[in-house]
């Protein structure tokens, strides 16, 4: 039955890749075509450029302000079950006495 399932597998592999639709096609040969419109970006008056520095260091700075609250969040949640935990403790250890 095993040999079945990767045989199986293998002939889904075969009819997914093997299709032509998904290779990569070949570049033209010789120099690649001028796109109209093309303007280089050191070319561009400063107000049309992104701040990509400043972008990125304020998505940075996201990323990491949430994940300081998400952990910030775990460790307050584990210290009220910490805390849960111990009270029942206490509670079933003086009942067993």
């Amino acid at each position: 039955m095993k040999a079945v399932h990767v045989a199986f597998v293998l002939l889904i592999a075969l009819l997914v890749f093997g299709h032509e639709g998904f290779a990569q096609p070949q570049p033209p040969a010789g120099p690649p075509p001028q796109i109209e419109g093309f303007v280089p970006v050191d070319s561009l008056p400063p107000a049309e450029q992104l701040p990509a520095a400043r972008l990125l260091i304020i998505a940075y700075a996201f990323v990491w302000v949430a994940i300081f609250f998400y952990v910030w969040s775990l460790w307050k949640r584990l210290g009220k079950v910490e805390g849960e935990l111990h009270q029942l403790a206490k509670r079933t250890g003086a009942n067993a006495r």
